[in-house]
């Protein structure tokens, strides 16, 4: 049985809507819904959390329909983006609220919330003020307040945002441990896809309030089910072509100034797509199985981090490329180099128009 059943959920919120919203989500899986701001993913979390109803659909949680039951009802923890602590009150008196307005008796309370500020490493932040908290200690007080309201779902809305870079990739980590060590079902919202890859078992793409494509984050960055999906994954090289069969499990296609090998047999109009880490850079030709050459001259070098991307014109066409700083150093690549790029055929996937 899924942990999460959304049937062809919609709302009308002003003059955006969330329309036909159809996934599951397995039991204790991390699962993102990735998308660009304003795709409706905000919405589409509080719909679940029971915040706004759908006007048609249903919400299916461990089995139950709970498309009309109040958020108390469900059994769910939702952390918000700005994680809505209670700035007037201590840590302990955050984690203790869900506690007590279940009525439990002090001792227990006290348990419970000291149980759970270990679990999570913030034993000595009780005492204080949440206002006093950093990004990361407001993080964990958030969903320490979540587990104990007794939830094993999770939703989880851009929980990495309000963090500096530093900081998110420790905080990656401990939401990866955190789901694992709590056996928790995770609905986490990002328009990050580094984040995405990072946590995800599996990857609902949203854009303009309808899902388009749900997968394993493989299935999603490598084998995009749209142009719009590819565009917005970072393929970078995204290509309209023609195809051709040329023999059995092997086809061609004409875009622009390159003439692209696949594995598959297509013909008529297609969009291609391959992400810039599959190209090889040579400054030399090079013997390799990649059935795809092409040699262009570098236009741009942008410098991303440990990676360099290299924007190659080909032709009238650009193709983009990820090299290591020490493969562009090594390699002395720079704007105006010649260079020999190389793709094979199984790296290069085919969307049909």
């Amino acid at each position: 049985m899924p942990a999460v059943k959304l049937e062809k959920v919609s709302k009308s919120f002003g003059d955006f809507k969330i329309e036909d919203v159809s996934f599951e989500v397995k039991d204790k899986e991390y699962f993102v819904i990735l998308g660009p701001s304003g795709a409706g993913k905000t919405l589409l979390l509080q719909l679940i959390a029971g915040i706004h109803k759908p006007d048609r659909g249903r919400i299916i949680i461990g089995g139950e329909d709970v498309t009309r039951l109040p958020p108390e009802k469900r059994g769910i923890g939702y952390v918000p983006q700005n994680y809505a602590l209670f700035s007037h009150l201590t840590v302990y008196e955050n984690i203790a609220f869900p506690l007590r307005v279940r009525k439990l008796p002090d001792k227990l309370v006290r348990e419970k919330v000291e149980d759970i500020a270990s679990r999570l490493g913030i034993e000595h932040l009780l005492n204080r003020k949440t206002k006093t908290l950093s990004g990361g200690e407001a993080q964990r007080v958030a969903l320490a307040r979540a587990l104990a309201a007794g939830a094993s779902l999770l939703l989880l809305d851009e929980p990495l945002s309000a963090v500096d870079p530093v900081l998110r990739w420790e905080l990656r980590s401990f939401l990866r441990r955190f789901k694992r060590e709590n056996e928790l079902t995770v609905i986490h919202v990002t328009h990050d896809f580094g984040e995405a890859i990072a946590l995800a078992n599996r990857i609902a793409v949203m854009n303009r309030g309808r899902i388009v494509q749900v997968g394993t984050p493989d299935e999603v960055f490598y084998k995009p089910s749209s142009a719009f999906v590819a565009w917005f994954t970072r393929s970078g090289n995204i290509f309209r072509g023609e195809a051709a069969r040329v023999e059995e499990g092997l086809s061609e296609i004409r875009a622009g100034s390159l003439k692209l090998y696949v594995v598959g047999e297509y013909s008529g109009r297609v969009t291609v797509t391959f992400r810039p880490e599959s190209v090889i850079v040579s400054r030399k030709p090079v013997s390799t199985s990649a059935r795809n050459h092409f040699e262009g001259v570098i236009e741009e070098v942008e410098v991303e981090g440990p990676l360099v991307l290299l924007k190659v014109k080909v032709g009238d066409d650009e193709v983009k490329a990820y090299v290591t700083r020490t493969s562009l150093r090594k390699l002395n690549l720079a704007e105006g180099c010649r260079v020999h790029l190389y793709v094979k055929a199984t790296d290069i996937h085919v969307i049909k128009s």
